[in-house]
């Protein structure tokens, strides 16, 4: 049932995370819910160590941002994948060091530029026209900023077109072939010292050729800056290696990834003589199958299907919506004896979009059940929103057999927040 979720279990017909019953975790603290196993997550991290234990990883903080999180990744030596000044915010105050942390984006403005160049972190630079507005920023602070080089290196990562990030159509990165000449206009730029290429080519990728073929393509543009007289000490090859959502779908580990890319990079290194730090960035690989999502049933209706309304819809879990995303979905309390039947489970938002699964076989479904939707821990949170005036979630650490709030739930007065009234309206 579980494959190798061994945080997950199943006693006494309930479902149980580490040592913590989900039944009781959604009766005490309501639903929906979102709960992590500090155990699970903090070994997802420790498999990328043992897998390259001579690289820095840097989480991304984009997946899940909670405060929590982020210090537990600290705690485990990772440095953090930024992509605004309020994530670099939430990364210092969890304690990651400057020098682990990189300022990644494709449209930072003049306030973005000064924020990381204040902080002392290395800022990814996506664009020529980027490249000169940092220096410009910068010689105005009386400030130096290091640097690396986003490249866009046009390999397909084959998944889905809205995670794809590597197409030589996406938005992010400066192409191939004007990456040299970028990194050497760099080195004559006053306020600017480039250190390193980066590239990451997408999300939820699930076989490792990809990654191979990226890190091909990251030496032959190291060769070329290397010819022009660059000096390169980072190489950062992103993140995007994929989890095991269906059960049915198997994902490639971080060990694989190291088998694939290591010798592409140490035999092009070795070739150049030279020895860069190399960054990965992972961060639904980390986070993703730590977390479950916890849902309650409020109406279960015959149609043309058998729908399933739940307490948490497109507002609470995103993914499903966005890309057509699959969740194994387990009933907290088996309901031993109950038939099974085919469900489409929806939420309460008022969009027809809000489905969250289609024709999943479950045990006949009652109100006041309880789902938990598997690897929330990615994405979940991270793209919550108040949509409907619905405020968002609590989530729980759990550690052994007790829990945490890490995040208190909203309630209504979280909808009011910034908000105000002009005085002549008022009555």
């Amino acid at each position: 049932m579980f494959g190798s979720k061994d945080h997950l279990s199943s006693l006494d017909g309930h479902l149980y995370i580490e040592e913590v019953d989900c039944c009781r975790l959604a009766a005490e603290e309501g639903t929906p819910l979102y709960v992590t196993s500090e155990r699970r997550l903090r070994e997802n991290i420790r498999c990328y160590h043992r897998a390259f234990p001579d690289a820095d990883k840097y989480f991304a903080v984009k997946a899940n941002g909670n405060l929590t999180i982020l210090q537990i990744a600290a705690q485990e030596g990772m440095g953090a994948d930024v992509f605004s000044a309020g994530e670099l915010s939430l990364v210092r105050m969890a304690g990651i060091p400057r020098d682990m942390i990189l300022f990644n984006g494709n449209s930072k403005s003049e306030l973005d530029h000064a924020a990381a160049l204040r902080a002392g972190v290395r800022i990814s630079m996506d664009s020529n026209e980027e490249l000169e507005h940092l220096a410009r920023t910068a010689c105005e602070l009386g400030l130096e900023g290091e640097i690396l080089f986003r490249v866009n290196p046009d390999v397909s990562p084959k998944t889905h077109p809205k995670i794809a990030t590597g197409l030589r159509s996406s938005k992010f990165g400066i192409s191939a072939e004007e990456v040299a000449g970028a990194y050497q206009r760099a080195m004559d730029l006053e306020g600017i010292k480039p250190v390193g290429l980066h590239c990451h080519i997408g999300s939820q990728i699930l076989q490792t050729a990809p990654f191979a073929e990226a890190a091909e393509r990251m030496m032959d543009i190291l060769r070329e800056v290397t010819a022009k007289g660059g000096e390169v000490e980072r190489i950062d090859l992103g993140g995007g290696l994929g989890i095991q959502y269906h059960p049915d779908v198997p994902a490639p580990s971080p060990s694989d990834l190291a088998q694939a890319i290591l010798p592409v990079i140490e035999d092009g290194c070795r070739d150049l003589g030279i020895s860069p730090r190399l960054i990965l960035e992972p961060g639904r690989s980390i986070v993703a199958d730590s977390t479950i999502m916890l849902t309650r049933v409020n109406v279960v209706k015959r149609a043309a299907v058998n729908f399933a309304a739940v307490d948490a819809g497109f507002n609470v879990l995103a993914r499903p919506m966005l890309y057509d995303s699959y969740h194994h979905i387990l009933p907290v309390d088996h309901a031993e004896g109950r038939e099974e039947m085919i469900y489409t489970i929806v939420g309460p938002i008022c969009e027809s979009g809000d489905i969250l699964a289609r024709d999943r076989p479950l045990p006949r479904l009652v109100r006041g059940d309880v789902l938990a939707f598997l690897d929330a821990g990615a994405y979940g949170f991270s793209m919550a929103s108040q949509y409907n005036g619905q405020p968002r979630p609590a989530e729980i650490l759990v550690s052994g057999d007790g829990w945490e709030v890490i995040r208190r739930r909203e309630d209504a007065s979280a909808l009011l927040a910034g908000q105000t009234i002009p005085p002549r309206l008022m009555w």
